[in-house]
């Protein structure tokens, strides 16, 4: 079978294509521009990619070898319901679908069982944590990794495996898709206000997606915000963070740890492996991209862009700073100006305890053209104490401050949760040795 996958140098759609190379199929694809996974996606075997979605690119590749299934991201048809490539195929009768109809293909084809992570936020770190345990054991694991580990590629097959770990994003209703045969629920509040208009609509497609898995484990408040009931001996398992192992976690940040002990019961129900072998295990976890990543000494990029992610990453740069008697600045570019109406007064405290704060303008994607922009100031405002935070653009003199604060010995943090163009990028052309 030929795959051609539309976007191929993204998050999602690349490990999945890199996955179905390795699990036997003929992949090619396209983007529209070239990168470095892209330069590693070539180098890994799929050398038929096309820099430009064009009409063109695609009739030849069809032509050249029949392309059976069109694979495209959510994005795109949001973007041009009229894109060339999916026109194209249309035109030509070629299967079209997102990517959960052909990842649902795979796990039928390989007979993989899903572990699936879900949440507002902690799952891509959740996910990251539950494949390092995987390899930790020494046992053979099919994942799909939205972000660059050092102890692997971001997608894989392995023909000996049992198990599938999968990200399964609410996004575009993405994970309703799936009937995993386990579940973890990393942490709950009401986003992508344009996929779910309502907080109960949120609320509804967790409690669907719930209903889909033979086995969830979440945390007490997540039960209690989506309405559920635990079932003692059934498919709900509700925990409890005062559970006396879950002191026994070192990693840095607390919720870091909550996720790294729902990535402990995944890993405990399928392999059986003993909470007490897994816990320095999971102690030992070496990170992931853009989850306080370390851009050089002092400076750090971390993709929190909610109030809910962004106090995840305080709690883990708080206690990094502390150790080194240092204060924490934070440099925020909002993601998505969309985001921006409806979280707006959810900020509250997430920053206070940042010693300064410097405000971006919002990364703008898929936006509401009859949405007012929100300027940094207004965003600002919202902030339970706003005279630590202060407007700031991507600039030299934003550059000079950043520097000014590491040669005073404090941790800069830039949080981001946007791609190319994005404050992460600006940081790691400017500041990268």
């Amino acid at each position: 079978m030929h795959i051609y996958f539309s976007g191929i140098g993204g998050a999602g759609i690349g490990p999945l294509a890199q996955i179905a190379l390795e699990a036997g199929y003929t992949v090619s694809g396209s983007d529209k521009q070239d990168s470095q996974y892209i330069q590693y996606l070539r180098k890994h075997g799929v050398t038929n990619i096309h820099i430009g979605q064009t009409r063109a690119a695609i009739a030849r590749t069809h032509a050249e070898h029949s392309i059976d299934w069109f694979v495209y991201t959510s994005a795109l048809p949001l973007e041009n319901p009229n894109a060339p490539e999916l026109a194209f195929c249309h035109e030509q009768h070629i299967k079209t679908s997102k990517r959960d109809e052909l990842l649902n293909t795979i796990l039928d084809d390989k007979k993989l069982k899903l572990i699936a992570i879900a949440g507002t936020h902690g799952k891509t770190t959740t996910t990251a944590m539950v494949t390092w345990l995987f390899k930790q054991l020494g046992q053979p694991l099919s994942y799909l990794l939205p972000a660059k580990v050092s102890y692997g590629d971001m997608g894989e097959y392995d023909p000996a495996s049992q198990y599938f770990v999968y990200e399964a994003d609410e996004f575009d209703r993405n994970f309703l898709a799936y009937q995993p045969a386990i579940s973890l629920i990393t942490g709950v509040s009401w986003d992508h206000h344009e996929i779910f208009p309502t907080r109960d609509d949120y609320q509804m497609a967790f409690r669907d997606f719930i209903n889909q898995s033979k086995f969830v484990v979440l945390w007490q408040d997540d039960a209690a915000y989506l309405q559920l009931d635990s079932e003692p001996g059934g498919r709900l398992h509700v925990q409890d963070p005062a559970h006396p192992p879950i002191g026994q976690l070192t990693l840095k940040g607390f919720y870091n740890r909550l996720d790294a002990w729902l990535a402990i019961q995944a890993v405990h129900k399928a392999c059986g492996a003993p909470i007490e072998t897994l816990i320095p295990l999971v102690n030992a976890f070496p990170g992931l991209a853009r989850r306080m990543e370390m851009i050089t000494p002092g400076l750090f990029s971390d993709y929190a862009h909610t109030p809910e992610k962004i106090r995840g990453a305080m709690s883990v740069a708080l206690e990094m700073a502390a150790a080194a008697n240092q204060n924490v600045v934070v440099v925020y570019e909002p993601l998505t100006n969309r985001r921006q109406h409806f979280q707006i007064d959810d900020y509250g405290d997430c920053l206070s305890e940042a010693s300064k704060v410097y405000w971006l303008p919002s990364y703008l994607a898929r936006e509401d053209p009859t949405q007012r922009i929100i300027p940094p100031a207004e965003l600002i405002s919202h902030l339970a104490d706003p005279s630590i935070a202060v407007p700031a653009e991507t600039n030299q003199a934003l550059k000079q401050t950043i520097r000014q604060h590491l040669d005073n010995g404090d941790m800069v943090v830039g949080m981001a949760g946007g791609g190319g163009g994005s404050l992460d990028d600006w940081l790691r052309k400017e500041f990268k040795a």
